[in-house]
């Protein structure tokens, strides 16, 4: 096997061993003989130091007024310091300024979630933000690399599309040439099914789309979603993969973001004792009576909202599964619990801490004409289906799969209150730009 890197270990090594350094001004702080330059490079930020004594009185004057922003190329050497980021310093011998900045919009002092998200392109230099986007890609990558080490090919699955995967009320369409309405995908799922018919296991990583009318925090319009498919697994096995893959990447993710989750004073021990835990896997019925035994006016039949999501891990102290979903309030392709007749072989995996729901999958229906039914009991033409149901006619074999929400994952990751710092451009119902 190909040992894998460590990226940020390479980055720190790039910067630090390439003078002169090109970036930008985070910030200065200092008296009338030393100033400490906090320049941010490659996403990182960097101690410079600049003496006075070295430097002289101009060039030392100039940085003194250095306004925040200013994009510079600097050059030195690096001395020990246990004090500066990453254990180690520049002391500056020259710089040159590439290119100005004046009146920054974005400074120390406090501003308001609406300035802030109406300056995003800005907002993204911050050290929070810097650390948040860390996260992120640090996750992605562990995405990636948990599925190229369990043998899965990624298929790239279309964002516009013909076909409705869930239902049509949260669809974006739009006009297609003279073919009618395609819409952005909701889910790259029944495509990914074909290719787990060739390749037997497959995944696809890409954005997704809802057109749910929804303020929450814990919702966004456009979003990042993982899909796995895997031929010949049932259910149980479908829930042994995604337990192994979450518990995976996340502590894989917290080893290799420490120091940014340090910046965003997020403690993650309380999540690391989540993911020592057995996610228990609890039955919707046994769901449903654990929330009327705390009180709560609900029937089977229902769903279980967010905040009935909470009260459900708070119960079982970690994160769960709720499994066999009822049939009618479930997706038309999940397969018929022959146990119970009235569920589906589905299941949420449910994160504690108000995260709410960051998975959901379930075993494939793999019998053409329970499939026709379905579809036709949903109001969906089975015609339109043609290609997805030639997986049952050639070659069908039990199948299962499941999704997951990647902010959401972030947003656990990191300790945030608000779904909409964990993509570099949030899209909500009152937000298109910047």
């Amino acid at each position: 096997m190909i040992p894998s890197l460590d990226p940020k270990e390479t980055k720190t090594s790039l910067s630090k061993n390439s003078l002169p350094l090109q970036g930008w001004v985070q910030g200065l702080r200092g008296n009338n003989h030393v100033q400490f330059l906090q320049l941010r490079t490659n996403g990182e930020i960097f101690q410079v130091v600049c003496e006075k004594e070295k430097l002289g009185e101009e060039v030392f004057k100039q940085i003194k007024t250095l306004p925040q922003e200013t994009s510079l190329e600097v050059a030195g050497t690096w001395q020990e310091n246990p004090k500066a980021p990453g254990g180690e310093e520049l002391l500056l011998s020259s710089f040159q300024i590439v290119g100005s900045s004046a009146d920054y919009p974005i400074t120390p002092k406090e501003h308001g979630p609406d300035f802030l998200h109406n300056h995003r392109h800005l907002w993204l230099r911050s050290k929070r933000q810097l650390a948040i986007q860390r996260v992120r890609s640090e996750l992605s990558f562990a995405i990636r690399e948990f599925f190229r080490n369990d043998g899965y090919t990624l298929i790239d699955t279309p964002i516009l599309t013909g076909s409705i995967g869930e239902s049509a009320g949260t669809l974006f369409s739009t006009e297609y040439f003279d073919l009618g309405q395609a819409y952005l995908a909701q889910t790259g799922q029944l495509y990914l099914e074909t290719a787990a018919f060739a390749h037997s296991k497959v995944y696809c990583f890409g954005p997704t789309f809802r057109a749910e009318k929804s303020k929450t925090k814990r919702h966004l319009t456009e979003f990042w979603m993982l899909e796995a498919e895997t031929a010949f697994l049932g259910q149980n096995g479908n829930l042994d993969l995604q337990e192994r893959f979450v518990k995976s990447v996340l502590k894989t993710t917290i080893e290799r973001t420490k120091d940014d989750l340090k910046t965003l004073d997020r403690d993650p021990e309380p999540l690391l004792n989540y993911l020592e835990k057995p996610f228990p896997r609890v039955d919707y019925g046994e769901a449903i009576q654990v929330l009327t035994n705390a009180g709560e006016a609900i029937t089977w039949g229902e769903d279980i909202n967010a905040e009935r999501e909470q009260i459900l891990t708070n119960h079982f102290g970690t994160a769960i599964f709720i499994q066999n979903f009822p049939r009618a309030i479930k997706a038309f392709y999940m397969k018929q619990n022959p146990n119970d007749p009235r569920t589906v072989l589905s299941a949420d995996l449910i994160a504690p801490d108000g995260i709410g729901e960051i998975i959901g999958g379930s075993e494939r229906e793999e019998s053409y004409e329970k499939i026709v039914d379905r579809l036709k009991e949903e109001g969906l033409p089975p015609e339109d289906y043609s290609w997805y149901l030639d997986l049952r006619k050639y070659g069908s074999v039990p199948h299962s799969g499941f999704g997951m929400g990647l902010e959401r994952v972030i947003a656990w990751v990191c300790g945030l209150p608000h779904i909409r710092e964990c993509i570099p451009f949030p899209r909500m119902i009152y937000r298109l730009t910047p």
